[in-house]
Parts: structure tokens; sequence; C-alpha cells
């Protein structure tokens, strides 16, 4: 169902609602709304647990990479080859259509310069955009919707969005977000004596105010809301041939397609995938990770052919705080290593290669002799993701302190 700007505008003004704080959403009751919207659209994915991107992209023509993993490397019979050097794992085959029509790049040897192997801070310094830096307080996400809200008509109650139980550090900040466990809690039902208490977030905040203004512009929202659970989520049929895997990550995904095809205006949308912490039996061709990026790469792929036309404006760019030892360790796992691989799939994504430069994995090309060393910032492929997708040249504002190198122009 087709849902127009004019649900969301009022004389003017239109419905701004954080989730993440009641309180602070009173004071952003209206905003001004001119021009036109964009039809640009940036999905982030957190890979959680530190992937091991060395067995999900397989440098097959590096010898050291067998050497370092006598029992859990991915033997050359099962890569999907890509270039001669680089293959994916078999269980991304989901995803192999997708760079067969240059649709999908892979940057290798990517993630964060900061050298901690703790999941919780390095998660949190690529969400805040601020390597080493525990003092950030708001995401990047939010800081790139914030910088291009003054020039934007998309209404903001719904430009941010995560699909997810609460919102992610890298959506948090002034600029107001949602974060849904589920369409489906997204019930406006009729309050009567025998009502139980109010647990859906807009319910609440809307029975809780008594700003009049808050009233004259806030029931517009709660109107698209009301229409989007007219179309009962329950039912909502991906497109023809479209399959998601069963579990949270595809039905976030899934959820994810259903909003941007209902043009609620969602201009940035995040969810995550966790279980990539792979210390014990990680599996080659198969076992864990297998199974894991089965769900990952069906998932993603459910959601490109999901999007139909409206891909050709969508780009998905995936991420994790960091990757595993080049080396297996005695469990025939792999432990917290450094750099790791990034995917961009998109309409607008110049595809089919793997951008980046390849460290090597002798010895003496490690890092601190036991990674795969670090050449591609994230935040380099971030910068240019937000400058193409949301309008934001200036990643000096977007991370602080970052000097860009240069596009890796990934996007044509």
């Amino acid at each position: 169902m087709a849902i127009t700007r004019r649900i969301f505008l009022k004389n003017g003004a239109m419905t701004v609602v954080g989730m993440a704080a009641i309180p602070s959403f009173l004071a952003q009751a209206a905003m001004a709304a001119t021009g036109s919207a964009t039809n640009k659209r940036l999905v982030v994915i957190f890979q959680r647990g530190a992937a091991d991107g060395l067995n999900i992209v397989v440098p097959h023509g590096e010898p050291n990479y067998y050497t370092m993993r006598p029992t859990i490397a991915i033997q050359k019979k099962d890569v999907l080859d890509l270039d001669g050097f680089f293959g994916l794992h078999h269980g991304m085959a989901a995803l192999r259509p997708a760079w067969d029509a240059k649709h999908l790049a892979i940057i290798h040897a990517a993630g964060s310069p900061d050298e901690t192997r703790s999941h919780f801070d390095a998660q949190d310094y690529m969400e805040s955009g601020t390597p080493g830096v525990k003092s950030t307080e708001d995401g990047w996400l939010n800081r790139a919707l914030s910088a291009t809200s003054a020039e934007s008509s998309v209404p903001p109650a719904f430009r941010g969005v995560a699909l997810g139980t609460s919102l992610p550090r890298m959506l948090s900040g002034s600029f107001p977000a949602v974060a849904l466990g589920s369409l489906n809690d997204f019930g406006v039902a009729p309050r009567t004596p025998q009502s139980q208490p109010l647990t859906n977030t807009f319910e609440s905040m809307y029975a809780q105010s008594v700003d009049a203004v808050l009233h004259g512009t806030a029931r517009e929202t709660f109107d698209a809301v009301k229409m989007l659970k007219s179309a009962d989520p329950a039912k909502y049929k991906p497109a023809a041939g479209v399959n998601y895997p069963k579990g949270r990550f595809g039905d976030a995904m899934r959820q994810t397609a259903q909003l941007m095809k209902a043009n609620l205006g969602v201009q940035v949308a995040f969810t995550d995938i966790g279980g990539w912490d792979h210390h014990v039996n990680e599996g080659a061709s198969e076992g864990q990770l297998n199974n894991l990026l089965k769900e990952f790469s069906g998932s993603l792929a459910a959601f490109w052919q999901d999007l139909g036309p409206l891909a050709d404006d969508t780009v998905v760019v995936t991420m994790s705080e960091f990757g595993r030892t080049a080396r297996e360790n005695g469990t025939r796992g792999t432990d917290h290593g450094h750099a790791n691989v990034m995917f961009v799939l998109g309409g607008p994504v110049r595809g089919g290669k793997v951008y980046g430069r390849w460290p090597g994995l002798a010895p003496e090309q490690l890092y601190q002799q036991r990674d795969l060393a670090l050449t591609t910032d994230f935040r380099t492929v971030m910068s240019e993701m937000v400058a193409r997708q949301l309008g934001n040249p200036h990643p000096e504002h977007l991370f602080p302190g970052f000097r860009n190198p240069g596009s890796l122009k990934l996007l044509g």
C-alpha cells in the first residue's frame, strides 16, 4: 500500500518521533518541510561477533592461507571463484548472481584501524565512527541524517529505521529514529476501561501527550501507522519467487523491504546478525560458518530481489567489528583478529570486483604477526556511501578527525 507525503504533512509541519527517548521527542513536535523527497536509500548491516572474512571471501590464490589453516581452510574445489585469486565460500552462493550482474562489490582487508580485540569496544568505535574515542555521544549514521535533514523533505518519523528491539548505537543521537522489533507491534488499538497498559511506543507517546501542537501533527504519523497496520503486515507477500530464510535476520530483511515498498519515506535502515564469534569448531566448507553464511547471503539476496525497481536506488553495506586470526587455533576455530571484509550491494554499485589493496599473509605481512593487516578504513567506504546516497559530501563532519585518502569509487 502506498502512503503519500500528504499523510505526514499538515499546514507545512511534520511529526518527528524519537523512539529512543520519549521526553526528548516532545521537544521536537514539528519541522518545516519543503522540496521533494530523495529516492536513494542506504541499508547498513552489522555482523556482530567478528566474522571470519578470510573464510568468507577466500584468498585461494594465497599459499599461506592454506598453511595457516590446515583443518578449516576452504579448499579450492569448494570455492566459488571470483577473479582467480579470491573466491566466495559456497555458503554465499545466493549472492553470486549479484556479483555476476556487477551489483556486488567486495572490499577486503577493511575495517577499523583501532587495535582493540574487545567486541564491545570495537563495535562502539565503529558505530560512533570515532575509533579509539569512547566519549562520542552519538552514532555516525545519526549524524549523517542530521546533516542532511534541513535539505530533505522526507518525513523524519521514518527516515531512519532500525529493525531490532532497541535503537543501535549507530542511529542514536539528536535526529529522531525508530527501532522496530516487528511491524506487527504497530498496533493502534481502541482504548477501553478494560484495556491492558500501553505497550506500543507510538501509542504511549501519543496517549501521554497533552501538547496541542503534538496532537495536531502526531496524529498524521498515527494515521500512517494505522495505514501500515491496515495492510496486515503478517500477511505481507514478497515479490514472486522470493523466499526469505527463516530466522531473525531473514525476518528483519523482509520487513525492511516491506517498509520501503510501503513508501513511508525510509531513507536509512539498519539491522544486525550475530553468531560470528567462532572460537571452536568454526567449520570449513560445512559447519557453523557455512550455516550462518547461508542465512546471511540468502536473506540479502531475497531482500535485493524483493525490492524490485527500488533496488536501482538502494545500497546495502555490511560491516563487522574486526576479523579473525590468520591462523586457526587449537580448537579448530579462530580468535579475535584485525582486518576483515565488507560487502556493498546495490543498483549503483560498480560490482564484480574486489576492491582494496591485498596486504598478503606471509608472516612478515601480518598485523602484530597474527592478523590480516588493514589497508582500507571502513570510514572511507562509509563516507562514499553517505555522500552518494544521502547527499552529504563532508566526511570530516561525519567522522571527526578522519583524513579520507579518497573514494574507492564503489558507486557509479
